[in-house]
Protein backbone atom coordinates (compact mmCIF):
# COMPACT_ATOMS: atom_id res chain seq x y z
CA UNK A 1 0.00 0.00 0.00
CA UNK A 2 1.62 3.56 -0.86
CA UNK A 3 1.52 5.87 1.89
CA UNK A 4 1.42 9.33 1.73
CA UNK A 5 3.84 11.76 2.87
CA UNK A 6 2.11 11.97 6.30
CA UNK A 7 2.09 8.81 7.01
CA UNK A 8 6.11 8.29 6.16
CA UNK A 9 6.48 10.53 8.44
CA UNK A 10 4.59 8.78 11.15
CA UNK A 11 6.74 5.95 10.33
CA UNK A 12 10.35 7.34 10.88
CA UNK A 13 10.22 6.75 14.77
CA UNK A 14 9.33 2.67 13.40
CA UNK A 15 12.06 3.11 11.03
CA UNK A 16 14.44 4.44 13.87
CA UNK A 17 14.31 0.70 15.39
CA UNK A 18 15.56 -0.44 18.34
CA UNK A 19 17.92 -3.22 17.62
CA UNK A 20 19.12 -5.44 20.76
CA UNK A 21 17.85 -2.36 23.29
CA UNK A 22 20.28 0.54 21.04
CA UNK A 23 18.77 2.90 18.63
CA UNK A 24 19.22 3.28 14.91
CA UNK A 25 21.74 6.52 15.37
CA UNK A 26 23.56 4.54 18.81
CA UNK A 27 24.38 1.77 16.44
CA UNK A 28 25.55 4.19 13.62
CA UNK A 29 28.14 5.78 16.31
CA UNK A 30 29.14 2.70 17.48
CA UNK A 31 30.09 1.71 14.65
CA UNK A 32 32.23 5.17 13.47
CA UNK A 33 33.68 4.71 16.91
CA UNK A 34 34.78 1.28 16.14
CA UNK A 35 35.93 2.03 12.72
CA UNK A 36 38.11 4.82 14.50
CA UNK A 37 39.25 2.39 17.67
CA UNK A 38 40.56 -0.20 15.32
CA UNK A 39 43.13 1.79 13.62
CA UNK A 40 43.95 3.34 17.10
CA UNK A 41 44.40 -0.26 18.96
CA UNK A 42 45.99 -1.47 15.84
CA UNK A 43 48.98 1.88 15.74
CA UNK A 44 49.48 1.82 19.03
CA UNK A 45 50.14 -2.13 19.69
CA UNK A 46 52.38 -1.60 16.65
CA UNK A 47 54.97 0.79 18.29
CA UNK A 48 58.00 -1.62 18.57
CA UNK A 49 59.45 -0.51 22.07
CA UNK A 50 62.23 -3.39 22.47
CA UNK A 51 63.26 -2.15 18.72
CA UNK A 52 62.89 1.54 19.88
CA UNK A 53 65.01 1.80 23.03
CA UNK A 54 67.19 -0.55 21.77
CA UNK A 55 67.97 2.16 18.98
CA UNK A 56 68.08 5.15 21.21
CA UNK A 57 70.60 3.34 24.30
CA UNK A 58 72.82 2.42 20.95
CA UNK A 59 72.54 -1.41 21.65
CA UNK A 60 72.14 -1.79 18.39
CA UNK A 61 68.85 -3.47 15.90
CA UNK A 62 67.83 -5.73 18.10
CA UNK A 63 66.58 -7.98 15.44
CA UNK A 64 69.82 -8.67 14.56
CA UNK A 65 70.43 -10.20 17.94
CA UNK A 66 69.68 -13.09 19.89
CA UNK A 67 66.28 -14.51 18.79
CA UNK A 68 65.77 -11.59 16.46
CA UNK A 69 62.53 -10.70 18.68
CA UNK A 70 61.66 -7.70 19.35
CA UNK A 71 60.10 -8.69 22.87
CA UNK A 72 61.46 -8.08 26.45
CA UNK A 73 62.77 -11.81 26.78
CA UNK A 74 65.19 -11.46 24.18
CA UNK A 75 66.14 -8.05 25.33
CA UNK A 76 66.86 -9.39 28.46
CA UNK A 77 69.03 -12.04 26.96
CA UNK A 78 70.98 -9.82 24.68
CA UNK A 79 71.07 -6.36 27.03
CA UNK A 80 70.33 -7.35 30.55
CA UNK A 81 67.25 -6.69 33.04
CA UNK A 82 66.68 -2.63 33.02
CA UNK A 83 66.04 -2.43 29.36
CA UNK A 84 64.47 -5.59 29.59
CA UNK A 85 61.86 -4.57 32.44
CA UNK A 86 61.35 -0.77 30.04
CA UNK A 87 60.24 -3.26 27.06
CA UNK A 88 58.01 -5.38 29.40
CA UNK A 89 56.63 -2.31 30.87
CA UNK A 90 55.55 -0.21 27.72
CA UNK A 91 54.35 -2.81 25.53
CA UNK A 92 52.28 -4.30 28.49
CA UNK A 93 51.01 -0.87 28.84
CA UNK A 94 50.11 0.18 25.18
CA UNK A 95 47.08 -1.63 24.66
CA UNK A 96 45.55 0.28 27.35
CA UNK A 97 44.92 3.56 26.47
CA UNK A 98 42.51 2.25 23.80
CA UNK A 99 40.57 0.12 26.13
CA UNK A 100 40.68 2.58 28.65
CA UNK A 101 38.85 5.27 26.52
CA UNK A 102 36.41 2.74 25.46
CA UNK A 103 35.39 1.71 28.42
CA UNK A 104 34.41 5.84 29.03
CA UNK A 105 32.58 5.77 26.22
CA UNK A 106 30.64 2.73 26.43
CA UNK A 107 30.15 1.48 29.94
CA UNK A 108 26.66 2.55 30.47
CA UNK A 109 25.75 2.04 26.59
CA UNK A 110 27.11 -1.59 25.63
CA UNK A 111 25.83 -4.99 26.93
CA UNK A 112 28.46 -6.71 25.60
CA UNK A 113 31.62 -4.24 26.71
CA UNK A 114 33.37 -6.61 27.57
CA UNK A 115 33.48 -8.11 24.27
CA UNK A 116 33.90 -4.75 22.73
CA UNK A 117 37.00 -4.42 25.01
CA UNK A 118 38.52 -7.25 24.38
CA UNK A 119 38.12 -6.86 20.50
CA UNK A 120 39.61 -3.83 20.35
CA UNK A 121 42.81 -5.19 22.71
CA UNK A 122 42.71 -7.89 19.68
CA UNK A 123 43.64 -5.17 17.28
CA UNK A 124 46.53 -4.18 19.60
CA UNK A 125 48.06 -7.64 20.14
CA UNK A 126 47.95 -7.98 16.06
CA UNK A 127 49.58 -4.88 16.16
CA UNK A 128 52.78 -6.08 18.30
CA UNK A 129 52.49 -8.87 16.27
CA UNK A 130 52.47 -7.62 12.46
CA UNK A 131 54.08 -3.92 13.34
CA UNK A 132 53.31 -1.61 9.58
CA UNK A 133 56.97 0.17 11.07
CA UNK A 134 58.56 -3.30 10.65
CA UNK A 135 57.21 -4.70 7.82
CA UNK A 136 55.14 -6.62 9.47
CA UNK A 137 57.64 -8.55 11.71
CA UNK A 138 56.90 -7.90 15.28
CA UNK A 139 56.77 -9.76 18.71
CA UNK A 140 55.18 -12.30 19.93
CA UNK A 141 52.46 -10.56 21.82
CA UNK A 142 52.42 -11.94 25.52
CA UNK A 143 52.95 -8.84 27.68
CA UNK A 144 50.37 -6.82 25.21
CA UNK A 145 48.22 -9.99 25.42
CA UNK A 146 48.40 -9.46 29.44
CA UNK A 147 48.15 -5.93 29.33
CA UNK A 148 44.66 -6.44 26.92
CA UNK A 149 43.29 -8.84 29.70
CA UNK A 150 44.27 -7.05 32.36
CA UNK A 151 42.51 -3.60 31.09
CA UNK A 152 39.67 -5.31 29.54
CA UNK A 153 38.77 -8.99 31.68
CA UNK A 154 40.67 -8.07 34.55
CA UNK A 155 39.85 -11.39 36.58
CA UNK A 156 41.12 -13.43 33.37
CA UNK A 157 44.37 -11.55 33.65
CA UNK A 158 44.90 -11.91 36.92
CA UNK A 159 44.70 -15.35 36.58
CA UNK A 160 46.91 -15.67 33.69
CA UNK A 161 49.70 -13.33 35.19
CA UNK A 162 49.47 -16.08 38.34
CA UNK A 163 49.64 -18.94 36.19
CA UNK A 164 52.47 -17.27 34.21
CA UNK A 165 54.13 -16.41 37.51
CA UNK A 166 53.71 -20.20 38.84
CA UNK A 167 54.94 -21.91 35.54
CA UNK A 168 58.00 -19.60 35.53
CA UNK A 169 59.09 -19.81 39.21
CA UNK A 170 59.02 -23.62 38.61
CA UNK A 171 60.43 -24.37 34.60
CA UNK A 172 62.23 -20.56 34.54
CA UNK A 173 61.51 -20.82 30.48
CA UNK A 174 59.11 -17.74 29.70
CA UNK A 175 57.49 -19.27 26.51
CA UNK A 176 56.22 -22.03 28.37
CA UNK A 177 55.10 -19.93 31.33
CA UNK A 178 53.20 -17.68 28.91
CA UNK A 179 51.25 -20.51 26.22
CA UNK A 180 49.97 -22.04 29.71
CA UNK A 181 48.96 -18.97 31.40
CA UNK A 182 47.23 -18.10 27.49
CA UNK A 183 46.05 -21.49 27.36
CA UNK A 184 43.52 -21.02 30.51
CA UNK A 185 42.31 -17.43 29.55
CA UNK A 186 39.45 -18.84 27.29
CA UNK A 187 38.25 -20.96 30.17
CA UNK A 188 38.49 -18.56 32.79
CA UNK A 189 36.89 -15.44 30.62
CA UNK A 190 34.14 -18.45 29.71
CA UNK A 191 33.60 -18.43 33.63
CA UNK A 192 33.81 -15.58 34.86
CA UNK A 193 32.61 -13.41 31.27
CA UNK A 194 30.55 -15.68 29.13
CA UNK A 195 30.74 -16.77 25.83
CA UNK A 196 31.04 -13.96 23.25
CA UNK A 197 34.33 -12.68 25.25
CA UNK A 198 35.80 -15.81 25.58
CA UNK A 199 35.33 -16.86 21.85
CA UNK A 200 37.80 -13.26 21.22
CA UNK A 201 40.08 -15.08 23.71
CA UNK A 202 40.41 -18.06 21.73
CA UNK A 203 41.57 -15.74 19.31
CA UNK A 204 44.01 -14.41 21.11
CA UNK A 205 45.66 -17.51 22.26
CA UNK A 206 45.52 -19.06 18.80
CA UNK A 207 47.40 -16.03 17.67
CA UNK A 208 49.99 -16.11 20.92
CA UNK A 209 50.42 -20.08 20.32
CA UNK A 210 50.98 -19.53 16.17
CA UNK A 211 54.07 -16.83 16.95
CA UNK A 212 55.72 -19.10 19.41
CA UNK A 213 55.33 -21.87 17.08
CA UNK A 214 59.67 -21.92 16.91
CA UNK A 215 59.43 -22.16 20.33
CA UNK A 216 57.48 -24.80 21.01
CA UNK A 217 59.63 -27.09 18.34
CA UNK A 218 62.55 -25.91 20.70
CA UNK A 219 60.36 -27.18 23.67
CA UNK A 220 59.53 -30.58 22.56
CA UNK A 221 62.98 -31.00 21.56
CA UNK A 222 63.99 -29.95 25.03
CA UNK A 223 66.38 -27.11 24.04
CA UNK A 224 64.23 -24.15 24.78
CA UNK A 225 66.84 -21.76 26.41
CA UNK A 226 65.33 -20.69 29.81
CA UNK A 227 65.24 -17.04 31.39
CA UNK A 228 68.29 -15.37 31.64
CA UNK A 229 70.21 -17.40 29.52
CA UNK A 230 72.13 -16.35 26.50
CA UNK A 231 70.50 -17.58 23.00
Amino acid sequence: MELSLFELFAEIPNMISYYNGYSFFHVIFIIFMTLGYIPFAYLLGSIPFGFILTKILGKGDIRQTGSGNIGATNVLRAHGKPLAFATLCLDFLKPVPPIIFAFIVFRDSLEDLHLYLTLIGLCAIIGHCYPVWLKFKGGKGVATTLGVLLAALPWAGFVACVTWGIVAGFFRISSLSALVAVAFVPLTTLLIYGAMPALVTILIAMLVFWRHKENIKRLLKGVEPKIGTKN
